[in-house]
C-alpha cells in the first residue's frame, strides 16, 4: 500500500509545477511584448521621415512629424502660443491657422516695417529676417512698369528661397503671379498654374494647383526637398512653366522662368525673390534624341501619310538607365488640334524602331495652315509619362523641319523621309 501512496501524491504536485511554469511564462511573454512595444515606438520617433519633398499648402504643414501630433484645427491660442515659443528659428514648421465655416483659411497680412533706406532699394532679391516680412505688394511697387512695357510683359512672379540645415533640406515657397496676359479671349482672363523643376538633373518636378479665372493668382504654395546638401544648392537652377489650364485642349504656356541659384547665398534666412516671365525659349538639344519621320501629301484625296519610323539617342528616363517610348501624333489646324495617333510602346531600348503608318485627312485645300507635332514620351505605369523629346513640323517652322514640310508642298505624292532632333519638351 506504501508504493501505491507515494505514486497519487506525485500526481497531486504535477498540477502545481505547470502553474509555476504557466504563471512564469505569462509574466515572460508580457514582458517581451511590452519591451517590443517600446522599441517600436523609439525607433518611429528617431526614423527619419521618407518623403523626398513636403508640399505645404496655405499655410499647413504637412511634415511627417506633425501627422503624429495630437494639435487639430481650431486649437486654443495658449496651445499656440506654448508651441510658437518652444519653435526653434530655423524650423520648417508652420503654425496651422484656423479655418472659417467654408473650411478656407483667412488671409493674414504681415506687419511691415518701413524704412527711408529700404524705398530706395531696387534689387531683385534680399533677405526676409524674422521680424521685418516684406509683401510681395512692396516688390510690385519697386518693380513697376510703364503702359506701353507692360504690353511686351508676361507678368511678374514671386517667390521664397530657404535652405534648412537641420533638416538638410531645400524650400521653395511660390507665392504668387501678378499682370499675368489673359489666353482665354472669350472671358478674357486664364487659369494659371505652375510647374517647377530643379535642373539639370530633373529628379524633383513638382506643380501647383490650378487657379480659376485670374490675373493675379496667389499660390502660397511650399515644396520642401529632402536629401540635398548645401554645397550642391550652388549648382542647381529652378526652372518655372507658367501655365492656363485648358479642359478641352492641350494647356496655354504663359511664359517661364530659370533662376540660376549660383551665387545666392541662403545661410543668413529666407529670401524673398521676383522675376519677369519671359517667353518660352524651345531649347534645342543633342540629349533629347532624334526621330526619322517620312511625309507625302496626296493633293488628289487632301491627305497626309505619316510614317513614324525610328528614334535614336533616346536620353535615360528612369533609375534602371533605359526608357520604354513611343510617339504620340497631333495634327493642328489653325494652332487647333483635330486628330491625334499613338504608336506602340517599345521597352527598354534608347533606340526604337516604330514602322507606323498613319493617314490624316486635311479639312483645308494644301498646308498653310496646317502642323503636326510628335511628342515622344517614356511610358510609366506608375506616373505620368514624361516628355523625353518634341518636334513640330509646318509652314512656321525653322531649320530641318522647315525644309521637309517645303518639301512634301512642292513634291506632292512622294514619300520624303528626314533624321530631326528632338527638342526639350
Amino acid at each position: 500500500m506504501a508504493p501505491i501512496s507515494a505514486s497519487r501524491e506525485e500526481f497531486d504536485e504535477i498540477p502545481t509545477v505547470v502553474g509555476i511554469f504557466s504563471a512564469f511564462g505569462l509574466v515572460f511573454t508580457v514582458s517581451l511584448f511590452a519591451w517590443i512595444c517600446c522599441q517600436r515606438k523609439s525607433s518611429k520617433s528617431n526614423k527619419t521621415p521618407p518623403y523626398k519633398f513636403v508640399h505645404v499648402l496655405k499655410g499647413v504643414d504637412i511634415y511627417p512629424e506633425n501627422l503624429n501630433s495630437k494639435k487639430k484645427f481650431g486649437a486654443d491660442d495658449k496651445s499656440e502660443a506654448k508651441s510658437k515659443s518652444m519653435m526653434p528659428k530655423n524650423s520648417l514648421h508652420l503654425d496651422l491657422e484656423k479655418r472659417d465655416l467654408n473650411g478656407n483659411f483667412p488671409k493674414t497680412t504681415p506687419k511691415i516695417q518701413s524704412s527711408p533706406d529700404l524705398e530706395k532699394l531696387t534689387p531683385k532679391h534680399f533677405v526676409e529676417r524674422e521680424k521685418d516680412s516684406i509683401s510681395p505688394e512692396s516688390l510690385k511697387s519697386n518693380t513697376s512698369l510703364s503702359s506701353e512695357e507692360k504690353q511686351d510683359k508676361l507678368g511678374t512672379l514671386f517667390f521664397s528661397l530657404e535652405y534648412n540645415f537641420e533638416k538638410k533640406a531645400f524650400v521653395v515657397n511660390i507665392k504668387e503671379a501678378r499682370g499675368l496676359p489673359a489666353m482665354d479671349e472669350q472671358s478674357m482672363t486664364s487659369d494659371p498654374y505652375i510647374k517647377m523643376t530643379i535642373l539639370p538633373e530633373k529628379k524633383h518636378k513638382v506643380k501647383t494647383r490650378v487657379l480659376r479665372k485670374t490675373l493675379d493668382p496667389a499660390f502660397d504654395e511650399t515644396f520642401t526637398f529632402y536629401g540635398i546638401p548645401y554645397s550642391q544648392v550652388q549648382d542647381l537652377i529652378l526652372h518655372f512653366m507658367i501655365l492656363s489650364f485648358d479642359r478641352f485642349s492641350r494647356d496655354d504656356i504663359i511664359g517661364e522662368v530659370l533662376i540660376p541659384l549660383e551665387g545666392i547665398e541662403l545661410s543668413e534666412g529666407r529670401m524673398l525673390m521676383n522675376r519677369e516671365i519671359i517667353k518660352r525659349n524651345v531649347r534645342k538639344s543633342s540629349g533629347r534624341g532624334e526621330l526619322l519621320i517620312s511625309l507625302c501629301y496626296q493633293s488628289t484625296t487632301n491627305t497626309l501619310t505619316v510614317v513614324v519610323l525610328k528614334a535614336r539617342h533616346l536620353p535615360k528616363a528612369d533609375v534602371s538607365g533605359l526608357s520604354d517610348p513611343y510617339v504620340k501624333v497631333n495634327l493642328y489646324h489653325a494652332k487647333k488640334r483635330i486628330s491625334k495617333k499613338k504608336t506602340h510602346v517599345k521597352k527598354c531600348t534608347p533606340n526604337a524602331v516604330f514602322n507606323e503608318l498613319f493617314v490624316f485627312d486635311i479639312p483645308c485645300e494644301g498646308l498653310e495652315d496646317i502642323s503636326i507635332e510628335f511628342l515622344v514620351l517614356d511610358s510609366d505605369r506608375g506616373s505620368r509619362n514624361e516628355i523625353i523629346g518634341r518636334l513640330t513640323l509646318g509652314a512656321s517652322a525653322e531649320g530641318t523641319s522647315g525644309e521637309h514640310w517645303k518639301e512634301i508642298c512642292e513634291y506632292p505624292r512622294r514619300q520624303i523621309a528626314k533624321w530631326h532632333m528632338l527638342c526639350d519638351g
